[in-house]
Parts: C-alpha cells; structure tokens; sequence
C-alpha cells in the first residue's frame, strides 16, 4: 500500500487563524530576524543569518554565494545541500521568566531535519517540512538563552532512508537526468519539487522557514482557532462555526467563558466553557449571526463582492482577559456536485458556491522561488492580481511544492480566488511505514479544515474512486472527476484531439521567457538554441525538439544570419504557439460546458499548467519568474473573458458558440467580419439576427459553411481570416476573437507591417498609440526591465489604429519607455517612435 500521489480539495481561500495569545496572562518573545549565524558541518563556512530564511540566501547575502540561478550555478552550489548546517543564537528573557508554569519553544517551519537544543540540553528532533514543532522549555529556559538548530543534509537524509526501506520498491528512485536533480525525495517531507522538477532546479534547502518563537504562559494557550460559515436553508439564517484549541496546562478543567462577536453585523453571545487536557483542549461553538443584520455572502472573483466581516474571539478565566484574538470571517457556502448526467454515463464534477453553480477558471499554482524567504508580499500581490486580473477565479496549490504562506490565502480571499488545496504529494509513490505515516498524520491535522470538499486525488473519478476502493480503474475516464492531458505529438490547434471531461484540472504547453527575463542569467554565448545553457535549463525530456516541432506545424522557424535575431525570434514564436494551444484547448472545454456529445461534456472547470515560474527556464507558465506576463497570460485575459465568442469548424462548418459566466441572460448579436491579410477593410461582413444567451451556458450563435462564406466574400483560406465579436445593444461584449482558416506559415499574402508608436503619460499610467501600415498577428510590445503591464498584447492588429496603455510596477518616465519599448511581429522587429 502507498500513500495516493495527491489529495485535493476546493474551497474558497481557507478562513484559519493559527496561534495567538495576548493580554497580560501570556507572553511572546519571537526570535526571527537578524542576529542568527549558520555554520557547516566542519565549522569552515559561517555567515550571519535572517530567520526565516534558507542557508542558501545567508551564504547569499555574505557574498559567499553569486546568484544561484546564474547559468550554472544550480550545479556549481549542489555542495549546499550536501552539507549539515546549524543555526545558532543567543537570545535574552526578562529576570522573571523561571515563573511561568509553560515555556514552549515553538517552531511553524524547519526544512526538514534537525535537531533542537536550548541551552545544550536537547529538546526534541524535526523531520518534517510542513508542520509546527512545539517544544516544552520550562525547566531548560533562562534569562541569557543559547539555541542550536542542527540540520542535517536533506539529499543524504532521504537517500539513507530509502536505502533502510528494503521491503517493496518505492519509485520513482530519481527523476530523469535532464533535471540535473536529487534522488529518493519522496522519503522526505519536504517540498518535493526542492530536488528538481521539470520546470525547476534543484535547491535541496535548509532553513528555519517560518516564524519561531518562545511562549510563556500559566493558564492556557490558544494554538488554533478555524471559523467556518454555515448557512441554514430551512430558516435561512448564517451562523459561524468556531473551532479553538489550547494547550492547558492544569490538569484540572478550568471554567471560563468565550465570546465571540461580529460588531458589523451586530453579532455577540458569551459561552461557558470548560477547558482541560486532551479533547477538553477543543472547543467548538456556534455564533447565530444577528437576524437583523444583513450579510453580504463572499463570492468568487467575476461573480460578485468579496466582502469580509472581522470576528474577535475572547477567552476570560476568573474574570481575566487570556486570550484575544481577531481573524476574517466571510460567509460562503461550497458543495461539489457528483450526479448523475442526462444522456451520458457517469457523474457530474462541479461546484456551487451559494448554492450557484460556478464554471472554474484558472491555473496551478507552484513555489514562486526555490527560496521560500524571496516570496515578499510584492511577489504574492503582483501574482494573485495577475490572476484575476485574467478574468481567473481559481487556482491549484499543487502538491509538489508547500502549503503556501497565511498571506497568499488571506489575499486569494480579497480577490475572489476560489483554492483547490493539494496535500502535498506529487508525482510519486510513498512509503507506508508507520514512522513516515505517524509524521503525515501530524501534517495533516495541522493543514486541514475539515469542512472543505475532498477528493481522493487529482486526477480523480471522485465517487466512483470511492467505489473502487479508493484507486480508481481509470483516473482518466472523461466521465467522472477531473482529468490531466498533455500531448506533444499532435497538432494543438486542432480540437477533435482534446478530451471531453468533467473538469480539466491540467494541461499545457512550454514556452521560453522573455530575453529580457533570460538576459539575467546568461552570458553572450548562451544566446542560441544549440548553447549548453539552452540545454541545461531544459528539464522536460526533448523539451526543445518538441517545441520547434509544434511550432514548424504552423509557422515557419527563423532562418536569419544573425544567431542572437534567431533566438529572438525562436523565443517570440514558443510564446505564439504555446498561447494558441492554450487558446484552443481553453476554449473547447468552455464551449463544452452546456452539451453532452456522445456522452461526454459537461465540462465545468479549467485549470492550465501553469500560473508562475521558480526561475528563469523553459516552462509551461504563463508569468514568468519576475512577474512578466507571456502571450499566454494576455490570452488567458480573453479566452477567460465572462463573455466570450468561440469559433472552430466541424465537417466543413464554421460554428460560433457564445459562452457566458454570467447569471443574468443577454441579448446579443454577433458581428462577423472576414479580412483579407492584405487588407485592413474588411472584405465582407455579417450581423446576426437578434437571439438571447442564457445565463451561465455555451450556445451555438452561428453556423455556416466555410466554403461558402469565404466564397460569397471573394477569399480563400490562405488569403483571409474571420474576426468576431459579441454586441448588446451596439456596445461591444467581451473581446474580439478570430479564427485562422489556415497555418500562418500558408498565409501567403501576410505582409510585414510597418508599425509606429509614440508614447504619452497620464498620471501613473502611460499610453503607447499605435499606427500600422497593415493587418499584424501577435502583435508584442516590450519594454526590457521596466516591470509592469499592458492593457492588451501579443494582438491581432485588424485596424489602422490602436491605443494601449501600460501600467508600470515602479516608477518610470516617457523618455525611458520610449527608449526601452521594441515591437515584434512575425516578420520580426517593426518600430518607429517618435
């Protein structure tokens, strides 16, 4: 038996307050930030350290290090993480701290390892990445304290556990040599993807990774407080579940009251309580929300407000204030309906938030760094407003990588972004020994929230799963659960190659980042697509030889004098094709959402692969590392769109769904129009009879036959394309999509544009105006370093004119813009500023 490779669940980002106690009746002396020292095993290396943080960034900062994604240098620092490290310190309490009853050295995160002493008296040992270690300290601690956190190397730890594990075989052993990765990492909790992925490098870290800290206190703590919303159907009436823990220290049960209350909604109740030892270390209550007051339900991002509602939980005991502690409360409802389907086999997979069903949209989530500390609430911000500002309302946490940081969930519930939480497991079997099962046990009780939808793995049959005794026969049939697709070999664009699921919870393409993201990791001589480097940062097996092969379907590969415009070039046109397979394959499953087709559809949810980039590499991300979105995250922003029109053809017939997220009808026409590539006016046009799109449903608007539409507009399909558009009384809904009717490498009479642009500045936002001589596909603007964004890009120009802005990430000027701004179409670079 084994442990399955994932467990997932989606909620709405998770409401859980860890930890906390204040008033006069306990204290807090945290140890994080400066005034730690790391050390080596021989004693030979030493460097100041930050708490949290990794080895590699202490060894960093002394300058001991260079940066650790320059070229090579995953290979040339692999020394790190052979290495035993320990952290050291010393730290001073005040004179009266031998008075407390309890003193707990408490630790949220230690990577992975170690052992722990204070005062040279050894406290206890850690080996799991993902759970808090609390440590009893009371008879050790004093005024002037000395700790040691001893690591030992994570790569050796894993390997001598999986040479003792000799009973049945555990793969995979390693990961393939392309990732230039560690062995035997699922012997380990640790971040999986920390010994090598096929988007990443392998940094084995170790670390005091998150907050530590001494508590002291007489009475009681409080070590977790969760609060759940509940929503009563029959008297339609919202209530809060709050579940606290404690450790106690009497063994007698002490009498105390807890109170609970929501001010803005004009919520308070008192509890009597008794806590103890053991099960009277927990305490669940129900606050009935006021019936008077009026609660404004959380909704996904595109659905509705995100509104939160602050909840203060107090403790007294004999009439003194131990514990107060605040968190956010948003009141939403999650189901995942599994029923049966009219006209197919098998069972539904969706949700309903507030009872309304929600069609997902989004991505996967991994490590924004291998170095946990570099993940700053810039980083987190500029991410998770990238994602909604796609149009997303989802994202995976895949389990490779860690339960991410309390501010990544507290800011996916500002914006709207639903969570589907993996247990971290990714990828491989586990051992099932009951040292390595005891340690998952703790991690679980310490991650889950018990009141989220759970599913076996991902993917999953769901129910049917639980059926088969919890493995399913085929995790792949499109009938039941969620299902991951990836296929290399045939041709992206082309829909009649795409499943037909429930839900698609994976799939992708690579792309390359931008020169400007690569340029700083790279020498002169690593700019071509035969260099070492390219080979080096390639972790998917014949990565590249399957990325110009899907790019030569479609497009013609760069054949300049110039190696650094042929790399240029080959960099752009991963980004085009990676864009277009993600456009095909999105819109196909959007489309599916309302229609069964020989048996399959339904489909209610689309997570790509991925959302964000661990470094500077080739990677199926559409942001990379730095915050740059690609073509796909621009793409994604459209075929994301909650209005959308999709086009594809079928046995000769051109057909055009309108797709909407929205819970209201529209009443709509759609205006088709077909251009010849050498054109911008349109060689003809259409506008459809008036007709009504239901709420939240995908519908065929338009058919013709190909032949004869571009007939009565004098084309054929090398010569033109098809633009359309969605229109509610005049005003445009939703984006202008197209279709291609034909390869562009066909497009015989696609002529290179000739493009000016001139740049103006508006308060805190710039304008870049746009003037081309003719119709341009993927149009990409560029501004180098200058971090931030456009309004649109990677476009097709269809007109003479067009006027985007840019948002800037820090503070920039004109003049800057406008040296740094460069324009690439398929022809090439095509720019005139002025």
């Amino acid at each position: 038996m084994t442990l399955l490779a994932a467990a997932a669940a989606l909620v709405a980002a998770a409401a859980v307050v860890v930890g906390g106690a204040g008033g006069p009746a306990a204290r807090v002396h945290g140890l994080g930030g400066r005034g730690w020292e790391i050390s080596n095993g021989n004693g030979s290396v030493r460097a100041p350290a930050t708490v949290p943080g990794t080895v590699h960034g202490a060894l960093l900062t002394r300058g001991l290090l260079r940066d650790p994604y320059y070229r090579f240098n995953d290979e040339a620092y692999r020394w790190v993480g052979l290495d035993n490290w320990t952290y050291t310190r010393t730290f001073t309490l005040p004179p009266d701290v031998r008075k407390w009853k309890r003193v707990n050295l408490v630790c949220d995160g230690l990577d992975t390892v170690a052992t722990i002493l204070l005062n040279n008296v050894t406290l206890g040992t850690a080996s799991n990445m993902f759970r808090r270690y609390t440590f009893d300290s009371t008879d050790v601690i004093k005024e002037r304290n000395y700790i040691e956190v001893r690591f030992v190397s994570a790569v050796l730890y894993a390997a001598e556990r999986s040479a003792a594990h000799s009973q049945y075989s555990v793969p995979p052993d390693c990961p393939p040599p392309q990732q230039n990765g560690e062995c035997h990492v699922n012997f380990i909790r640790k971040e999986q993807s920390s010994f090598s992925w096929d988007w990443g490098p392998s940094f084995p870290t170790q670390g005091i990774w998150k907050d530590i800290r001494i508590e002291m206190y007489d009475i009681c703590h409080l070590t977790y407080l969760t609060a759940t919303s509940v929503y009563d159907e029959t008297r339609q009436r919202w209530s809060v579940e709050i579940e606290s823990f404690y450790d106690v220290v009497s063994s007698q049960l002490i009498k105390g009251e807890l109170t609970a209350s929501i001010p803005s909604l004009h919520t308070h109740q008192t509890y009597k309580i008794g806590l103890g030892k053991g099960e009277y270390g927990r305490i669940k209550v129900r606050l009935n929300v006021n019936q008077n007051a009026s609660v404004d339900p959380w909704w996904p991002h595109g659905h509705g407000n995100q509104t939160g509602y602050n909840m203060t939980v107090t403790v007294t005991v004999g009439g003194e204030r131990l514990i107060d502690k605040s968190s956010m409360v948003y009141f939403r409802t999650v189901e995942l309906i599994q029923e049966p389907v009219p006209g197919s086999p098998g069972l539904s997979f969706y949700f309903k938030i507030n009872g309304l069903p929600i069609f997902i949209k989004g991505s996967n989530w991994i490590p924004a760094d291998a170095f946990l500390e570099r993940v700053t609430s810039d980083v987190l911000q500029n991410l998770l407003q990238s994602t909604v500002d796609a149009n997303m309302n989802a994202l995976r946490v895949w389990g490779g990588g860690v339960y991410e940081q309390d501010a990544f969930y507290e800011l996916c519930d500002k914006l709207g972004i639903m969570i589907w939480q993996d247990f971290m497991f990714a990828c491989a079997l586990y051992p099932t020994d009951k040292s390595f099962l005891a340690s998952v046990k703790e991690e679980i009780t310490h991650q889950e929230d018990r009141n989220r939808p759970y599913i076996t793995s991902s993917p999953t049959n769901g129910k049917e799963s639980i059926q088969e005794h919890w493995v399913a026969r085929n995790p792949y049939d499109v009938h039941y659960g969620d299902i991951h697709y990836y296929s290399y070999d045939t041709d992206c664009w082309d829909w009649t190659h795409f499943p037909k699921p429930r839900f698609a919870s994976e799939y992708g393409f690579q792309s390359w980042p931008s020169f400007s993201t690569l340029e700083k990791v790279s020498a002169a001589e690593d700019w071509s697509f035969n260099s070492s480097f390219v080979d080096h940062r390639q972790h998917q097996v014949a990565g590249n030889k399957l990325l110009l092969n899907q790019i030569q379907l479609h497009f013609q590969l760069p054949q300049a004098e110039d190696p650094l415009q042929n790399f240029l070039s080959t960099i752009y046109l991963s980004q085009v094709m990676q864009a277009e397979c993600i456009k095909a394959q999105t819109e196909f499953y959007r489309r599916s959402r309302s229609e069964v087709v020989d048996g399959q559809g339904m489909t209610m949810g689309t997570l790509y692969w991925q959302l964000n980039d661990i470094w500077q590499a080739p990677s199926w991300a559409s942001i990379e590392y730095g915050g740059k979105w690609k073509m796909l995250h621009y793409f994604a922003r459209n075929f994301f769109a909650p209005v959308l029109p999709v086009a594809f053809e079928d046995d000769e017939t051109l057909i055009i769904y309108g797709i909407s997220d929205l819970s209201i009808d529209l009443h709509l026409v759609l205006q088709v129009r077909i251009y010849q590539w050498s054109s911008l006016e349109p060689a003809c046009a259409h506008t459809t009879e008036p007709f009504t799109l239901k709420g939240s449903s995908a519908a065929p608007v338009y058919k013709a036959m190909t032949a004869a539409l571009l007939q009565r507009c004098s084309c054929t399909r090398d010569r033109c394309v098809i633009a359309f558009h969605l229109e509610d009384q005049g005003q445009q809904r939703g984006p202008v999509n197209y279709h291609l009717l034909t390869s562009l490498k066909d497009a015989h009479t696609l002529r290179a544009p000739h493009i000016n642009a001139s740049v103006s500045e508006h308060g805190d936002v710039y304008s870049v105006s746009l003037h081309s001589s003719s119709i341009a596909p993927y149009v990409w603007l560029d501004v180098g370093n200058i971090p931030g964004r456009f309004s649109d890009n990677a476009f097709l120009m269809l007109q003479h004119n067009k006027v985007l802005t840019f948002l800037p990430r820090r503070p920039t000027s004109t003049s800057q813009l406008q040296a740094a701004l460069s324009i690439r179409t398929l022809h090439g670079s095509t720019l005139t500023t002025h």
